[in-house]
This record gives structure tokens, C-alpha cells and sequence, in this order.
């Protein structure tokens, strides 16, 4: 028993219960407690460990020369360490027909990824609002069955897209028929996450807007958005990721060409015919994952607060 509770037992009247009662422990603290146990730790650790090997000899093997790319393994470095920065020239620097010319590539990755992550946020978070506080005729089976569509494969719904965006709006191999496939793809799986969330927004938050005159307007910029920010922080982090490593779609809607096609198409292209040119392709490689990098640093602490958000309401 500590002093406090000893005096406050002593303060109280004769034959008088103690009424103190132990404080409840936030649910955020709990579910931290959990997830901070040793034994979470030492398996966050293996894990982390196991993902960051290939990372790791992938950034080694970028600097090592190619004649030892080609007969020994990444993991020599540490007998028979041997460094040059010639992989990076030839994929930066190099020119010809052979050449990489990653900077193209590059700029057409940006801007292919960037509009094809704000584009179905946008879409996604106007209409998780739409099933969420707006009520309907039909409205949830019309979710129902969006969220259906994931089932559906991508590779069914290639050609008869490319059919529309080449023959009906004369689209093909332009950067809109790259956003409208990647928009399309991503709004399934974005409203049905995002809709989750909204729906989780307290409702006398809204209905008191209501009472203070507020449209769906006004409520969704001034309420839903600030306070979705999380969430659509961790989404467009997922969006963003996959629009940039993609290389399917890219193939079927970009035609191909250096205007347009994105820099996995050519890294694809690099090795060349019986892997000629193998000693490019980790240095080419790393240099596609800092975009990627950057973007998961600069949004990490959205990230975690929305995975986190669903388990610490209430």
C-alpha cells in the first residue's frame, strides 16, 4: 500500500467502504503494451532482418564491378571487397542505343504514379462518404457489389479496355490511358478501406454540422476530410507503391514507347537477350527504389496512425 492510499484511508469516515477504484488503462496503451512485448520485439527484429538482406546485397551488388557480378555471389564483398561506381554511369550517364536513359523513364514513372494515386483517392474518399452518411435507395447493394469487383482478375479486363481506350477513344498509349486503368484498378479495394474508416467517424460530429447549417459540401472538406487524414495517407502510401512498381499494366497501356513508358518497363528491357547486360540492372534497381523510399519516410507517421486508428477507438 502506498502513503497515498494510506492516508486516504485514514481520512475516511469510520465503517466507510474505500471507493477508490483503479483507473482504467486507455485502449491505446493496452494495444501498445501488446505490441511491445519481447517476444514481439525479437520477431519484429528477425523479420526486419530477413527483409533488409535483399535490399542490402542488391545496394552491394550495385557497386560491385560486372565481371564479378557475373561469377560470384554479392556476400564476397566482405573477402574480397571490390568497388567502383561504373554500374551507375552506364545507367546514368551512358548514351546510345543500348543505353539505359533511366532519366526519361524516370520523370514518366512521376508522372504516371502521382496522378494515378490522387486520382482514385480522390474518387474513393468521395464516395466512401456517399455509402457512409448519405442514405440511398440501393446503397448497399451498389457497395456490395463494387466491393465485388476485387474478385474479378486484372488480366480479364485488359483487353477489353485497351479495345475501348484504342478503338472508341483513341487513347492507347498515352499517359490518360495509364491513369484511367490504374484509377479503375485501385477503387475497389480504396472506397471499400476508405468506407471503413468514415463509417467510423462519430456521428454526433456530423450531426452537429447539420445543426450549424453545414451541406455534404462543406462536411466532407471541413470534417471528413482532416479528419481521414490518416487513413488516406496509409492508402495512398499502398497506391502509390503499387502504381510505381507495376509492370502489367504498363506493358498493356503505355505503348511501349520512351514518352511514355514507365521505368519498370525499362528495367524489364535492361538485361537485354541472355542477360548481356545483368551488371546494370542492381544499380538501375536501387535508383527506382528512392522514390519509393521517400515517400514511405516522408508518410510513415500517417501510416502508423492509420493502421492504428481502428484499434484505438473507443
Amino acid at each position: 500500500m502506498s502513503i497515498q492510499e494510506a492516508e486516504d484511508k485514514l481520512d475516511r469516515p469510520l465503517g466507510q467502504k474505500n471507493t477508490l477504484r483503479p483507473q482504467k488503462v486507455p485502449k491505446a496503451d493496452r494495444v501498445k503494451q501488446r505490441l511491445t512485448s519481447r517476444g514481439a520485439t525479437i520477431a519484429a527484429i528477425i523479420i526486419a532482418t530477413l527483409w533488409t538482406i535483399p535490399t542490402f546485397g542488391l545496394f552491394v551488388s550495385s557497386f560491385r564491378p560486372a565481371e564479378q557480378i557475373r561469377t560470384t555471389g554479392w556476400w564476397t564483398v566482405f573477402t574480397n571487397p571490390s568497388f567502383s561506381l561504373e554500374n551507375y554511369a552506364d545507367v546514368l550517364f551512358a548514351s546510345g542505343a543500348s543505353s539505359a536513359n533511366l532519366s526519361s523513364y524516370f520523370i514518366n514513372s512521376l508522372v504516371i504514379s502521382i496522378p494515378a494515386t490522387l486520382f482514385p483517392i480522390a474518387l474513393a474518399t468521395m464516395a466512401a462518404y456517399g455509402f457512409a452518411w448519405i442514405k440511398f435507395k440501393g446503397s448497399g447493394a451498389i457497395f456490395v457489389l463494387i466491393f465485388a469487383l476485387q474478385i474479378v482478375p486484372l488480366q480479364m479486363a485488359l483487353i477489353p479496355l485497351l479495345q475501348i481506350f484504342s478503338q472508341v477513344l483513341g487513347i492507347s498509349g498515352t499517359f490518360p490511358a495509364v491513369w484511367i486503368a490504374h484509377t479503375i484498378f485501385g477503387l475497389p479495394l480504396t472506397i471499400f478501406l476508405l468506407h471503413n474508416f468514415i463509417a467510423e467517424i462519430p456521428g454526433e460530429v456530423i450531426e452537429a454540422a447539420r445543426v450549424d447549417g453545414a451541406n455534404h459540401t462543406q462536411i466532407f472538406f471541413r470534417i471528413i476530410l482532416p479528419l481521414s487524414m490518416p487513413a488516406l495517407a496509409s492508402i495512398g502510401i499502398f497506391q502509390f507503391l503499387w502504381v510505381w512498381n507495376d509492370l502489367l499494366i504498363a506493358l498493356v497501356f503505355s505503348g511501349g514507347t520512351v514518352d511514355v513508358a514507365p521505368l519498370t518497363q525499362r528495367l524489364a528491357e535492361l538485361v537485354g537477350n541472355f542477360g548481356r547486360n545483368a551488371e546494370r540492372l542492381p544499380a538501375a534497381a536501387f535508383i527506382s527504389l528512392i522514390i519509393p523510399l521517400i515517400v514511405f519516410f516522408s508518410l510513415q507517421r500517417y501510416f502508423v496512425r492509420g493502421l492504428l486508428a481502428g484499434s484505438t477507438k473507443g
